[in-house]
């Protein structure tokens, strides 16, 4: 604040002195002559005519000061007219822009002043008329004149940057006077007067390591090999200051972060010379052993270490690869190890940048080794078989206990422990072999049939006699050899036909033989007659000498009538060592053939019936036959359908046969008629037998009790809970009367007619009062009637 004072103290005495300078010109220039704003002529003293001579400063163009802040108004000029002669009849009238409100002028003596502080950064000059007038007629006297005020600057605004801060990049290392960026500054003051706008720029804030243009704003790298590792981030500030950097002068200031930016000047380094590890025997490869790591403090593309083994005994073993996110190298296994073969390895890693800078070469090389020792752990390892897989032979049909051949395995452990052996009875489901636990031999257990079973894989198992863990399987494959134990038989089964007509040494058939047995025993097969028959009169046969034969009609005519059937034998041999031969028997049937041979009929009895029935005969006789089973078919239906009952029966309840019995009525209870068609339906006594045009809407469940025990004499109380199920049964059929069962109810008074106890007493019985009864009773009186009676009517 101190420092502005004093700016605008010193702008305001060069404004003074300014303004005393200008009045004191134009007092002095008055005095030589009368300034006119329409150039009148003058007389000089001898009364010569004089021109008016050239003014140093014109009328038409008046300067003030800005910021002007004095007590009274800035005196900007004076108008003055060459007519007025300070009578007061002359009024000067002032128009344009600020007229009346920034510039007021004294219409008597033409004085024109300012009355606001001006600025010339908001307005720098303005335009204005001046014109002399009769004051009581308002005539012009003076044409308008138009003039110029403008704002004479001073030094009232610092340097502003164009940003208040700036961010910068230099790579690191670079040269003296590298350019890093450039700053500007500018100046709102006027650059066209004095000194107000001209710039200098200086650097208050990095140094030694940056400098400035004074001029231009550049900045500049000022110290040599400049280390990003060491330092990478620095903070400037840059003053730019006007009147030329003078004392005196405004400034401003801005900040300017520069960041050395990374090259590849530093080569990777191991921060040890050895690195240990160690790996199991039983690790696979591929599996992870250890990492290194190199250090390289450049970072980016310029960071980037690639690494590999270049020297050492365990190259063939180990491989390394690099992780690039964590810039180490990672030791994998390549191989199997084997403790008991080799228990440590040594390599030689290299570290190396992936991108060089020729620029920096001189500093390498960009790349570090390293020594890297492995040892190896022993592990408890399983029993390993001296080949991975066996192939063994054994002829079929050897005895029980041949030797097939013999596994081995052994437990590379520095232990060296037992191994005992047994089979996988999962792939010797048969038990055809059986195994040493000792020495591995493999033996059979029974006879093997090559025809059966060509090949047997099975299993082996070694396991270690103290670590039953520890097992190895390795596959057993057994070859049976074939032996010549089976002959050759017919390929298919055979059967020739011959015609009647046949003619002699006509072949009819070509027969072929198979061999289980391999082709080695049985290369080609030998066909022939057996010695007995080998004159046949009838057939005779041809090895072909292609494991076929062909089989030739020895005579002509044959007859079906007198044999229609031939069986020929023939004996096929085989090859092998001993041969093996079997006789087959070759069924050859007589046939009827057309003069062109083409076979017509096999069958002796159709040849007999031809003579006598022909074709048609025997078709019309069979299609009678059918026409009659058609006939009674459809008859035993009909009669069926007509036969069937209106209602399905169920089984008889020979417990209801009651009711078959004559119905002599109801008795003394019987109020009530009932259907007669029951009693002829006497299975419709259950009361839930369904008709065949009702379909029950419910389906019966039977109840538990409908049936009384066996034993109950309760007749009456059995009739009364049927008939309550009849009526509450949804499914019943719409008559009921089959309920009555004949009972003749309880009030009878005539008691009961049974005869069944008379025969378990000796009393007589008088049985005369049946007579009384009427015909309907006529029969019981003759049977219980007196003898008498009996008599008579016999």
């Amino acid at each position: 604040p101190k420092m502005k004072e004093d700016n605008c103290l010193h702008a305001a005495l060069i404004c003074m002195g300014m303004l005393y300078y200008s009045h004191a010109i134009a007092t002095e220039k008055a005095n030589h002559a009368r300034p006119s704003l329409h150039g009148h002529h003058e007389k000089g003293k001898e009364g010569q005519v004089l021109h008016r001579s050239k003014r140093g400063w014109v009328w038409n163009q008046f300067f003030v000061i800005e910021e002007y802040t004095g007590p009274d108004p800035v005196l900007v000029g004076r108008l003055h007219s060459d007519i007025d002669s300070g009578d007061g009849n002359i009024k000067y009238i002032l128009s344009g822009e600020g007229a009346g409100i920034i510039f007021v002028i004294d219409d008597k003596s033409g004085n024109i002043h300012a009355t606001k502080t001006l600025d010339r950064e908001e307005r720098a000059q303005y335009t204005l008329t001046a014109q002399a007038v009769d004051r009581n007629t308002n005539r012009p006297l003076e044409p308008p004149s138009e003039f110029i005020v403008k704002v004479q600057d001073i030094n009232d605004n610092p340097p502003e940057f164009l940003h208040e801060n700036y961010h910068a990049n230099v790579p690191e290392r670079s040269n003296v006077g590298t350019s890093v960026i450039q700053v500007t500054a500018s100046d709102a003051d006027d650059p066209t007067y004095g000194n107000s706008a001209k710039l200098v720029y200086s650097i208050l804030e990095g140094q030694p390591y940056f400098s400035v243009e004074a001029q231009t704003g550049i900045i500049r790298t000022a110290l040599p090999n400049m280390d990003r590792e060491a330092k990478e981030e620095y903070h400037v500030v840059i003053q730019a200051k006007d009147m030329g950097g003078h004392m005196g002068g405004l400034s401003g200031t801005t900040k300017v972060t520069i960041t050395l930016t990374d090259v590849n000047d530093n080569p990777p380094k191991f921060p040890q010379s050895v690195y240990q590890m160690s790996v199991s025997e039983a690790a696979v490869p591929g599996e992870e052993v250890g990492r290194v790591k190199a250090k390289d403090p450049d970072i980016g593309e310029n960071g980037l270490v690639a690494y590999s083994i270049i020297d050492g005994d365990g190259v063939d073993m180990f491989e390394i690869t690099t992780d690039y996110e964590t810039q180490e190298g990672v030791v994998k296994l390549k191989k199997l190890l084997d403790f008991e073969t080799k228990k440590s390895y040594s390599l030689k890693v290299e570290a190396a940048n992936v991108h060089i800078d020729p620029k920096f070469i001189s500093n390498g090389p960009f790349k570090d080794t390293v020594t890297v020792k492995i040892s190896v752990e022993d592990a408890d390892e399983p029993p390993i078989f001296l080949k991975p897989s066996y192939i063994f032979e054994v002829q079929e049909n050897a005895a029980s206990g041949t030797v097939v051949g013999k596994v081995h395995a052994k437990d590379p452990d520095a232990a060296n422990s037992a191994i005992r052996y047994s089979i996988d009875r999962h792939t010797d489901l048969e038990r055809y072999f059986t195994i040493n636990a000792e020495d591995g031999n493999i033996k059979t257990v029974k006879a093997l049939d090559r025809e059966e079973i060509a090949w047997h894989n099975i299993s082996i198992f070694a396991v270690e006699v103290h670590k039953q863990h520890q097992e190895a399987k390795v596959p057993v494959a057994i070859k049976v050899i074939d032996v010549n134990d089976n002959a050759p038989k017919f390929a298919a089964a055979y059967e020739a036909f011959v015609c009647e007509n046949a003619r002699s040494n006509q072949q009819f058939i070509t027969i072929t033989a198979d061999d289980k047995d391999d082709s080695a025993n049985g290369p080609r097969f030998i066909f022939s007659l057996p010695p007995e028959i080998i004159h046949n009169p009838n057939f005779t046969l041809r090895d072909n000498r292609d494991n076929t034969a062909s089989v030739f009609v020895r005579r002509e005519g044959f007859s079906r009538q007198k044999q229609d059937l031939y069986l020929l034998p023939i004996v096929i041999s085989d090859g092998g060592l001993p041969p093996m031969s079997s006789t087959n028997t070759l069924t050859i049937r007589v046939c009827g053939c057309d003069s062109n041979g083409s076979l017509l009929s096999c069958n002796a009895e159709a040849y007999i019936l031809n003579a006598g029935l022909s074709t048609g005969a025997l078709i019309a006789i069979l299609a009678c036959i059918v026409i009659l089973l058609v006939i009674v078919v459809l008859f035993v239906t009909l009669k069926r359908q007509k036969k069937e009952p209106l209602i399905v029966f169920e089984e008889e309840d020979v417990r209801e046969n009651i009711i078959t019995y004559d119905d002599e009525g109801g008795g003394e209870e019987d109020t009530e008629a009932f259907d007669i068609a029951t009693l002829q339906n006497p299975d419709g006594i259950n009361g839930f037998i369904p008709r065949k045009d009702i379909k029950p809407e419910y389906q019966y469940m039977p109840r538990p009790g409908l049936r009384p025990a066996p034993n109950s004499v309760d007749v009456d109380d059995f009739i009364n809970t049927r008939i309550q199920e009849a009526d509450n049964d949804p499914t019943a059929p719409p008559y009921d009367s089959i309920q009555i069962y004949g009972y003749e109810g309880r009030g009878s008074v005539a008691g009961s007619l049974s005869s069944l106890e008379s025969a378990t007493t000796d009393s007589d019985l008088d049985y005369d009062y049946l007579q009384n009864w009427g015909p309907r009773f006529k029969k019981l009186a003759d049977l219980y009637g007196s003898k008498d009676t009996f008599d008579d009517d016999s």
